[in-house]
């Protein structure tokens, strides 16, 4: 079988098996401490640094899944590694991880190729942190289910939520990959990342990539949730779960990237 082996374990994220499932048992909090939920979960916003910088924010998210919640994942992410209009899918039929392999819904992204903003370019694929890093948590949470793995690069939000309208159903979790601000000083960040985090939890899909670097996805998916709004307050809108910054995990405070973890009801 055609597989993308993982390209980022032992960097972003342990590359053994037992200590990676140890280290996520650690990031990951009891259910019970998560967020009450006032609608089915439909999707997730979490950051894609390394574990020991983002992994406890991410996993604040992850705590509200559960085995078997969802038998498909929709994942998102923007471009690190190549410069890409539109967005790029994989021809292959597997993405590895140390916790094994991870089949793709092949028939539904070959189904994105009629759509002229889709390319079939495992370049974009083959380095990128941003989608990778969400593989184990996610194996770890749910157990068994299929991959839509997206890298989106300059995209128009309208193209990015067609996309998804497309596998929006009660079975597809909908998870976007992304940091916020990078490099500002760890005061300055903070001011930022509260205006960004506003913005988000108002789903205004008027991000820049200097707010969040995964801006195009999560532009999408914010003008996805306007287009499907309810009338009815708090939802269809992200929920902050938690929000952090390098700094507060041991990186320098002039030189900070900022975190912050979602859930969308």
């Amino acid at each position: 079988m055609n597989i993308r082996p993982a390209a980022v374990a032992g960097y972003f994220y342990p590359a053994d098996a037992v200590e990676l499932q140890t280290e996520l048992g650690a990031l990951i909090p009891p259910a019970s401490a998560t967020v009450s939920a006032p609608a089915p979960l439909r999707a997730l916003i979490v950051p894609h640094a390394g574990y020991r910088y983002s992994g406890v924010i991410a996993g604040a998210a992850y705590a509200c899944l559960s085995a078997g919640a969802f038998q498909r994942v929709l994942l998102l992410g923007p471009a690190h590694r190549v410069a890409l209009r539109g967005i790029a899918i994989p021809s292959v039929a597997a993405f590895d991880t140390p916790l094994g392999a991870i089949a793709l819904d092949r028939a539904g992204l070959d189904s994105l190729r009629a759509l002229p903003f889709v390319q079939q370019r495992d370049d974009a694929h083959a380095k990128e942190h941003a989608l990778e890093v969400q593989l184990p948590f996610l194996q770890r949470q749910l157990g068994a289910f299929t991959l839509l793995p997206l890298v989106v690069g300059d995209c128009e939000p309208e193209q990015v939520a067609m996309v998804i309208e497309q596998f929006a159903d009660a079975k597809t979790l909908i998870v976007i990959s992304t940091d916020l601000s990078h490099f500002h000083s760890d005061a300055e960040a903070r001011v930022l990342d509260a205006e960004t985090i506003a913005h988000i939890e108002n789903a205004e899909p008027m991000l820049e990539p200097e707010q969040a670097c995964g801006a195009m996805p999560l532009n999408g998916f914010l003008y996805f949730l306007n287009q499907h709004s309810h009338g009815d307050g708090a939802r269809g809108k992200p929920q902050l779960l938690r929000a952090g910054n390098s700094a507060e995990y041991g990186g320098p405070a002039d030189r900070v990237v900022g975190y912050a973890s979602f859930c969308v009801h």
